[in-house]
């Protein structure tokens, strides 16, 4: 003989609005017919004003950075030389013999040998 508990109202409501919530959670994830990525949808227009606005800032802003070098030029701690961007090192394929040359070539620059 098996006993089942009297239904309890309090746990069948709780049942409910948690079925209810999944549901509306369901919906809410569901992708929408109309979605777009971002980078899709028009662009909204500038407004006059904000269109004003934007030379500005950039005037201020260029402004703000030239005052910032000339205090930077004034300062009077040394400032180290910009030194010259090193090239780019060439590729490895190549011809092996002329590496070898220039390495002689760059030992016999770097020796005191006189050449005759």
């Amino acid at each position: 003989m098996t006993t089942t508990p009297p239904a309890d109202p309090w746990i069948e409501a709780v049942a409910a609005r948690l079925k209810e919530a999944a549901q509306k959670r369901a919906e809410a994830y569901a992708t929408p017919t109309e979605w777009q990525p971002i980078w899709k949808q028009p662009r909204k227009p500038k407004s006059i004003k904000a269109k004003k606005a934007e030379p500005a800032k950039q005037r201020k802003r260029l402004r703000a950075a030239g005052v910032r070098r000339f205090y930077g030029a004034q300062s009077p701690r040394p400032r180290p030389r910009p030194r010259p961007r090193p090239q780019p090192r060439q590729n490895r394929i190549g011809s092996a013999a002329a590496r070898r040359d220039t390495r002689a070539l760059s030992r016999m620059r770097h020796s005191n040998a006189w050449l005759w």
